[in-house]
């Protein structure tokens, strides 16, 4: 059993046992990039506070107050029961101009937006005549409401036009509800508009955060949007017909149908479905960051127990090939300077972004590693060689978080050939002969490792 301790094999089983050891630094590392991801979410949430969070906002919904005649059982009369009915818009129109800028809070920041809305709405008399007689409820004319949905008030700026049929109208706000969203609303009296259609034309200024949604709150609807961010993310259930993205800003155009969602243009405030539907028809854009720090953080940090693999398989060759013995507590200080790259990288990627972190990081970590080879070796050209290969290795690392949809593929190239070299390189070891007594140190060894006492 002794004998079997000193072989190659058992070396071999000894780094990887080492290497998944290895592997709880990096979960902390990967914990610590998810707590400082949540610190940045309560960032951009007291930054919403004070600004107005992620927007949504509909066109004009016209909801009428209803009484319906209902039997009860052991009464002579019926009781009337209230509730109301929604119709929607034939056409509407909305143009969205945005002005962006950023808001920080500590080390964070947020995109936030003030968007000029200018909504146009048209109510068709014939759907409003049918809708009334469609079913067996009465309405109450005189009590209807224009309800226009926003997703934080906080973030209303001022409405600075709201007409009805080209007539100002004074607007307020409810405690009702369109689906999940707050609305503000206007009463409009029925029995005054005859047979006349419904043109409505708002004009507002919205404030939010990171991103602003639509709603196809009519039979057709048409939308018009443009903002100086050259990162827009197009999102929601519907994506723009057309749409341009230059250094300068974005603009886009989407066309809806009724076709085009899971609701009509007419409900009961009893149907309990309509929230979510409602909610899964929105659409528009999320102002992404040009560069998420974290999430090129979480991506380098999945590549970390294969480069440590890696690095500790160089090292071994180095071992078995030129004859230098390497200390378990050797390969666990070069493994822990390893994985001290990773909390390096994530806190200066705060402060000066991922590019300069990643190469001070790694420059710091390859020249630790080197010197300490030399300073173990006292062998100039095995501590020079041993930093060049790791510094070749952080470079593949950075071109896999660079290439991004080409990640998987790269790093699948350089995994094959890495074991393809491995095979070539071990292809006369005897596998179960002892471990090779260490060569003794110079200056001009050709390549070597660390050296054991």
């Amino acid at each position: 059993m002794g004998k079997w301790t000193q072989t190659v094999t058992a070396k071999v089983l000894g780094i990887g046992a080492l290497a998944l050891l290895m592997t709880i630094p990096l979960l902390q590392v990967r914990e610590l990039v998810s707590e400082r991801q949540q610190l940045r979410s309560d960032a951009i949430s007291q930054i919403a506070q004070g600004w107005g969070g992620k927007q949504v906002i509909g066109g004009p919904v016209l909801v009428v107050p209803t009484l319906r005649q209902v039997a009860v059982e052991g009464r002579l009369t019926p009781r009337w029961q209230t509730g109301s009915e929604s119709v929607l818009a034939d056409t509407l129109k909305q143009d969205v101009a945005m002005v962006v800028t950023t808001r920080r809070y500590g080390i964070y920041s947020a995109p936030v937006f003030v968007a000029t809305v200018t909504l146009a709405a048209r109510f068709r008399s014939h759907d409003i005549v049918q809708y009334r007689h469609a079913g067996d409820a009465s309405w109450q004319d005189s009590k209807a409401e224009l309800r226009l949905p926003i997703g934080d008030l906080r973030g209303l700026r001022e409405i600075s036009e709201w007409r009805v049929n080209g007539q100002p109208v004074r607007f307020e706000s409810s405690a009702n509800r369109l689906g999940h969203w707050p609305t503000v609303v206007v009463p409009i009296d029925l029995d005054t508009l005859g047979d006349r259609p419904i043109d409505v034309q708002i004009v507002l200024k919205l404030a939010g955060t990171e991103a602003l949604q639509l709603l196809p709150l009519a039979r057709r609807t048409d939308v018009t949007m443009r903002a100086p961010w050259s990162d827009p993310g197009f999102i929601g259930a519907a994506l723009p017909r057309e749409h341009t993205i230059g250094a300068d800003g974005f603009s886009a155009h989407w066309h809806l149908l009724d076709l085009n969602r899971s609701y009509g243009q007419h409900w009961s405030d009893g149907d309990a479905r309509m929230s979510d539907a409602l909610q899964a028809s929105t659409f528009g854009v999320q102002l992404y960051q040009p560069v998420d720090v974290y999430q090129r953080n979480v991506r380098a940090g999945k590549y970390g127990l294969l480069f440590i693999a890696m690095t500790f398989v160089a090292f071994f060759l180095f071992e078995v090939l030129k004859r230098w013995r390497v200390h378990p507590v050797q390969y666990l200080l070069v493994g822990a300077a390893l994985a001290t790259f990773y909390v390096v990288l994530l806190a200066l990627s705060e402060q000066i972004g991922f590019g300069p972190a990643y190469a001070l990081a790694a420059s710091a970590v390859v020249l630790m590693v080197g010197g300490y080879a030399m300073a173990v070796l006292r062998a100039r050209r095995a501590g020079a060689l041993l930093g060049g290969v790791l510094g070749l290795i952080y470079a593949m690392l950075y071109g896999l978080i660079a290439a991004e949809q080409y990640a998987l593929l790269i790093g699948a190239l350089v995994l094959l050939a890495t074991v393809a070299l491995m095979m070539y390189l071990t292809r006369r070891i005897d596998w179960y002969a002892s471990i090779p007594a260490a060569a003794p140190a110079s200056a001009d060894a050709p390549a070597a490792i660390m050296g054991g006492s």
